[in-house]
């Protein structure tokens, strides 16, 4: 161990969750230091998101505590700007991360009454020991890409990648190439790569709901003054009437309204549209794919858009307090962001950045309470 620190908070991740309850805390003078494993502040933006990458959710719902964006900036923010956005955010409110530090190690001493945190410089591989009064889990939902096991996969010849890997289409033109997961980047990916002129299909791998953006906006911007059912029932009545039954195509919507099922699950609706195959992947026999529907095709490549695993538990020692075995919180939103003994969470709502605002000022406000 080369040394130690001693602050009143730290802040683990220094994604967008970790940068606005920094901020938060910095702006009621409450001494905070952030980690990052990584070499910047925000690297799922920075260094793992595709080209055309556009904030799914109008710029009002996803803004930091703070600081609106710029007058000008799109409705739909484009991803340089966000990340322009971050840089003046970090600079506004004298954000200082420590990055490229992985922390190894977070517990709680009671005879201490403090968190003693671990962590390795990833360059030098040289230990630190960071001591505080608090602890903010701000690593989010999105930490490690998941790609779920498939029989015969390493049998595939051509590309297998993860969303974050994946950057444009234009390297993929006039390729067969599957999309498995039907978010909004599995869909926003399988546009991209139709505009490139790959032939492109999806696995919708469960029941989901599908919008434009307008119509995510309109109700999002209801749910301001109407019960979540009475918005749910009004874009589905829209929905149905701009893409009619879309269950000819392999879509199927949840039991659940959109917004509903987002508050419940967590999952989303989706944007985008393109090519669909029904039906789960079943095998894989070099470049051939056999479906859960009986159909079989040819792909040159694989891009898995099948989300994130959160990696906190690979490090938190709280006794299951805070974080359930997946590294994700006990508690439902709104009530997820506290646990005992000084340790909270920021981002872990499965709410985008909207949840992220809320959890940051929640975090701050309350450690404000107990800060003297």
């Amino acid at each position: 161990m080369t040394g130690e620190t001693r602050t009143e908070v730290v802040i683990v991740g220094g994604g967008p969750a970790g940068l606005a309850t920094s901020a938060c805390l910095n702006v009621l003078s409450v001494p905070n230091v952030v980690l990052e494993r990584e070499a910047c502040t925000a690297s799922l933006w920075k260094l793992r998101a595709y080209d055309r990458l556009k904030l799914h959710l109008a710029k009002r719902f996803c803004e930091l505590p703070h600081m609106p964006f710029p007058a000008g900036t799109p409705t739909f923010v484009p991803r340089k700007q966000f990340l322009d956005y971050l840089t003046e955010y970090e600079r506004r409110f004298a954000l200082a991360p420590v990055c490229s530090t992985l922390v190894e190690r977070a517990a709680y001493s009671d005879s201490a009454a403090e968190w003693r945190v671990t962590a390795r410089d990833v360059i030098t591989g040289e230990l630190r020991l960071y001591r505080s009064r608090f602890l903010v889990v701000a690593t989010g939902e999105n930490s490690q890409g998941f790609i779920p096991s498939v029989p015969g996969l390493k049998s595939f010849p051509g590309d297998v990648l993860h969303s974050t890997s994946f950057k444009s289409g234009r390297d993929y033109a006039g390729k067969r190439v599957l999309v498995v997961g039907s978010g909004n980047s599995g869909m926003e990916i399988a546009y991209d790569l139709c505009n490139h002129g790959a032939e492109t299909s999806i696995v919708i791998r469960a029941p989901v709901h599908l919008f434009n953006k307008e119509l995510i906006y309109l109700g999002m911007t209801l749910l301001k003054y109407l019960p979540v059912a009475v918005v749910d029932a009004v874009v589905l009545l829209i929905a149905t009437f701009k893409y009619g039954d879309m269950s000819k195509h392999g879509i199927v919507r949840p039991a659940k309204g959109p917004f509903r099922n987002k508050i419940d699950t967590g999952r989303s609706a989706i944007i985008d549209v393109g090519t669909v195959v029904k039906g789960e992947i079943k095998s894989i026999k070099g470049n051939e794919l056999e479906f859960t529907n009986g159909e079989t095709k040819y792909y040159d490549h694989i891009v898995f858009a099948t989300g994130f695993r959160s990696t906190a538990k690979n490090w938190l020692r709280d006794d299951d307090s805070l974080m359930d075995a997946n590294g994700m919180p006990n508690e439902k939103a709104p009530n997820h962001w506290k646990a005992k003994k000084g340790l909270y969470c920021a981002g872990f709502a499965q709410s985008g950045l909207a949840g992220v605002a809320m959890d940051a000022q929640n975090v701050a406000n309350d450690i404000k309470k107990h800060y003297a």
